[in-house]
């Protein structure tokens, strides 16, 4: 499992990003002032660090110096959201630049993106009896091959990549088509319709009530 440590002075929004990234099958850590997590992290190792800029103790750009030289990839969510900022931010050392307030699907794209540039992103996962190859695109349900659509496998890829979260249709849209969502919920719901009766899914993949649909993963 990976380990994320998230470096955030305002509890609530630590707190919501842990929840939700412990959903998706992160192991989270916080931390809530610059000092502390200087210390945390020369006693633990981490695979990314999701880190604010203006903290108690130190502040995110004197903590990235230290990060750095760990080679630990680290996503700044900042209220400050300027283009200067930014690219202050990246300049600094930052792999990506998230501003405050973000969508949790988003922060998870991102968290994703990241990892997989860093060569640590999981490349297979096993749902049930339904198992998914990332890296060779491959669907087998008790051992026998799924066919799916390009689009299929996309959609597939974005719930099981946020299990437990209800993700609103526009986003489903926009994600999978890359492209603006018009109101006409008809293509999200009948691709989704096909995974679930590929798969076997009808209780696992849920309708969410005027939001959209969301995987039904245990812990």
């Amino acid at each position: 499992m990976l380990k994320v440590l998230i470096v955030e002075d305002e509890r609530p929004i630590a707190d919501l990003v842990e929840l939700n990234l412990s959903a998706s099958g992160y192991a989270c850590t916080c931390c809530y002032d610059g000092l502390a997590a200087a210390d945390l992290l020369e006693k633990s190792l981490f695979d990314l660090v999701l880190l604010d800029v203006m903290l108690p103790g130190l502040s995110g750009y004197d903590l990235l110096e230290q990060i750095r030289p760990l080679h630990i990839p680290v996503i700044f969510l900042t209220a400050l959201g300027t283009t200067a900022d930014r690219v202050r931010g990246l300049r600094a050392g930052a792999d990506d630049y998230l501003v405050k307030p973000f969508e949790v699907v988003e922060l998870i794209a991102r968290v994703e993106s990241v990892l997989r540039r860093a060569g640590k992103t999981e490349e297979h996962y096993a749902i049930g009896d339904v198992d998914i190859d990332v890296k060779s695109m491959q669907v087998t349900k008790d051992g026998k091959p799924v066919p799916l659509t390009r689009k299929e496998y996309e959609l597939l890829l974005l719930f099981v990549r946020n299990p437990n979260i209800a993700l609103f249709r526009d986003t489903i849209y926009e994600r999978v088509w890359e492209a603006d969502f018009l109101g006409d919920s008809r293509t999200v719901d009948l691709h989704v319709q096909r995974i679930r009766k590929k798969l076997g899914w009808q209780n696992r993949l849920s309708a969410v009530y005027k939001v959209g649909y969301r995987l039904e993963v245990n812990p």
